[in-house]
């Protein structure tokens, strides 16, 4: 009698499980219900997990991040320069890749003078007085530094004595530009045989040892020509905007 109502039990579930296996209509709900619950089931997991590492692991977090911004921000510059250079490296084959620039976080004191917002002086360490430095906000040209009685004195991109070396466009048409006391720089000294297009973007050359190659310093808004050279007026990308920390470039190469 056992035997026997083993076999029929055995023979019934053989066949619940067939149908199952083979029962499309049968396998639907039941299939959808299991994802449903799995898919609950790791949602409320990770959702555990994510609140026991904010909870647990954020100071941690925040001060690692900290220090990698730290990092990233005195680095940033040099990175600039070297992409610069891998750049030049495939289209010229003697490019020597040298990135030896000595990039510092500087800090501003005061302004120069009451109403003159072009100009700052800054506190930088171990100063030379002997020397002109570059001043970048990131990767945007902010200005350069000078000595005036012995002290580091910043002028910003507008002021007029401000004045770097620069490429244009995709041409790199070289020039000077300087401030004019206004929102906007003027290129000077463009040779005329460069074509010169409004939207171009006008990168630092490098070639006066104050700025690294390639950083940003605004776009073309006009064209003009005089003298047998033109001059390009330029929107700068830096905008005096709380000017409280930048990075002084105190050697390229």
């Amino acid at each position: 009698m056992n035997k026997e109502l083993f076999s029929y039990l055995f023979v019934i579930i053989a066949l619940i499980i067939g149908a199952l296996y083979y029962n499309n209509t049968i396998q639907s709900p039941i299939i959808s219900s299991l994802n449903a619950i799995k898919t609950s089931y790791h949602n409320v997991n990770q959702s555990i997990k994510d609140t026991f590492n904010e909870h647990f692991f954020q100071a941690q977090t925040i001060n690692n991040l900290q220090h990698k911004l730290a990092k990233y921000e005195n680095n940033h510059l040099v990175m600039q320069e070297l992409a610069r250079e891998i750049h030049d490296l495939y289209q010229e084959n003697n490019s020597s890749l040298k990135t030896t620039a000595d990039v510092e976080l500087v800090r501003t004191i005061s302004y120069e003078k009451f109403g003159n917002f072009n100009r700052l002086w800054m506190e930088v360490p171990d100063y030379n007085s002997s020397k002109i430095y570059g001043l970048a906000y990131k990767e945007l040209v902010a200005g350069i530094v000078i000595s005036k009685n012995g002290r580091a004195l910043a002028l910003l991109n507008q002021d007029i004595k401000s004045a770097y070396a620069v490429y244009i466009g995709n041409s790199s048409a070289p020039g000077i530009v300087h401030g004019n006391n206004d929102n906007l720089l003027i290129v000077d000294f463009i040779p005329a045989w460069f074509k010169i297009q409004k939207g171009d973007e006008v990168l630092t050359s490098g070639l006066d040892n104050i700025f690294i190659k390639g950083l940003k310093v605004g776009h073309v808004l006009s064209v003009t020509s005089a003298q047998g050279y033109q001059n390009a007026i330029i929107e700068p990308y830096y905008k005096n905007n709380e000017p409280n920390y930048f990075h002084m470039i105190r050697s390229i190469r």
